[in-house]
């Protein structure tokens, strides 16, 4: 099998309500994103002959979702009330809520689930937390 492996980065906060730890705060991360895709044929024709697919549209396409969580607050739905959000909102911040903690497991498993609804062949999904921690997710 032939594989390819891109990566994405962004900024974000987040905090993990009902956590015993410091991460039940509010903090932030340098978040970095890691999808390896994988095929078992190269294009045969067109300009992408010879790929499995071409680098800066599995690029772009990891990059679009890494952009739309950047520099926001992601939460998990119903982890704050509903006046906070409001009032947070009113202060210019953008708040992404997910059906999901924003663990970095979690966060693994819906990057790769976001490539996969793209149409690639999703191998394996990294997600540093920090540049010494590291969650993973694959369905093999």
């Amino acid at each position: 099998m032939y594989k390819l492996t891109t990566c994405a980065e962004f900024d974000s906060a987040h905090f993990l309500k009902d956590y015993n730890g410091k991460c039940a705060r509010l903090h932030g991360h340098r978040w970095k994103v890691e999808i390896t895709v994988g095929g078992e044929k190269l294009e045969k024709e067109g300009s992408s002959r010879g790929m499995i697919v071409d680098f800066s549209k599995l690029r772009q396409d990891l990059k679009k979702e890494a952009k739309r969580l950047d520099h926001n607050l992601i939460i998990e739905k119903g982890s704050l009330k509903e006046t906070t959000i409001k009032a947070m909102e009113d202060e210019g911040f953008t708040i992404v809520e997910m059906p999901l903690r924003p663990t970095a497991e979690n966060l693994a498993k819906h990057f790769y689930d976001y490539m996969t609804s793209r149409g690639y062949l999703v191998i394996e999904s990294k997600v540093y937390e920090t540049p010494n921690n590291i969650a993973a997710y694959s369905e093999v």
